[in-house]
């Protein structure tokens, strides 16, 4: 099979042929249709993983997935060949990624894609979808509320935006000035320049501060002091309660992992038109180093992969 991998870190994935996958016991072989670039994907093509946790070259990159069932273990039920899924592969080492032909994946974290929702977007929901609701939990906005979104524009951040409006919430995001009119669109009330003093432009929107700062970029030391007296914050990137230096607020890290029924309730969501996934750029499999380049420079909303 055909996957695009890389052998050491800083270096352009190259589209090679590797050994065909078997399904181990309670696992199932997908066909991937699509998938596309999360930060992860960035951080382990930049060597950042190296010392924080296990990999083994050739690594194929690649979290997020949508396909057909090519095969299954004798023991796997839930699933079946021909099925249409979708997910997200959070395997340990870093070896095996969805930008390749097929992935193999734990069949419980498998959620079937409905037919109405199409496989471009399925394939671009996993990692970021999973992300943006489980910080959307973990804050528990209500309606009537104000966030602060620090890193909105991109794929979970313009997830976020939506859950949070569809809460009946007030959405303040940070962004690039030509990246205004992208947040706006997904349903932000007031946006900061992200380039300037986020702090202070923040201060004189909301004086008395926010019932709830999300950190998904930035310096999260600068956004502490931004959350009002009883408010939450949540962050995606690691900080938590211990490193906020205040006991009138909550401060926690968002954890995700690959969850069948979460992907399911996305995909209602999507397919309702509650929400939607903004795809923003696509590119073939033997594009990938253009689109990791595409996705680290910045680009809004998601990049997606066609791998067939």
């Amino acid at each position: 099979m055909k996957a695009a991998v890389i052998s050491e870190f800083k270096t352009d994935p190259t589209v090679q042929e590797i050994a065909d996958l078997e399904p181990n016991e309670g696992e199932a072989i997908v066909d991937v249709e699509f998938s596309s670039i999360n930060g992860m994907d960035v951080m382990t093509w930049n060597g950042g993983i190296d010392g924080m946790m296990p990999y083994e070259f050739p690594l194929t990159m690649g979290r997020d997935f949508s396909g057909v069932v090519a095969a299954v273990a004798a023991d796997v039920t839930n699933v079946a060949v021909g099925d249409l899924v979708f997910g997200q592969v959070s395997s340990m080492p870093l070896h095996e990624g969805t930008f390749a032909e097929k992935a193999r994946v734990p069949a419980a974290t498998l959620a079937k894609r409905p037919e109405a929702l199409d496989p471009q977007t399925a394939g671009a929901i996993g990692l970021a979808g999973g992300a943006a609701q489980a910080t959307f939990d973990t804050v528990a906005l209500t309606g009537g509320e104000t966030v602060l979104i620090s890193g909105a524009t991109g794929g979970v951040g313009s997830l976020l935006i939506q859950m949070a409006k569809n809460a009946g919430a007030t959405v303040v995001a940070t962004a690039l000035p030509d990246e205004a009119d992208f947040v706006r669109g997904l349903g932000a009330d007031e946006v900061i320049d992200r380039t300037g003093d986020v702090p202070a432009a923040a201060r004189e929107l909301r004086p008395d501060g926010f019932d709830v700062v999300v950190h998904l970029a930035g310096d999260p030391s600068a956004l502490v002091p931004l959350v009002a007296s009883g408010g939450r914050m949540a962050s995606t990137l690691g900080f938590a309660q211990e490193q906020a230096g205040r006991d009138d607020i909550t401060a926690q890290r968002v954890m995700t992992i690959a969850n069948a029924a979460v992907f399911d309730a996305l995909a209602a969501q999507v397919t309702s038109g509650q929400l939607r996934v903004p795809i923003t750029a696509t590119h073939p499999l033997a594009e990938v180093g253009k689109a990791l380049q595409e996705f680290a420079q910045g680009a809004t909303g998601k990049v997606s992969v066609a791998i067939r």
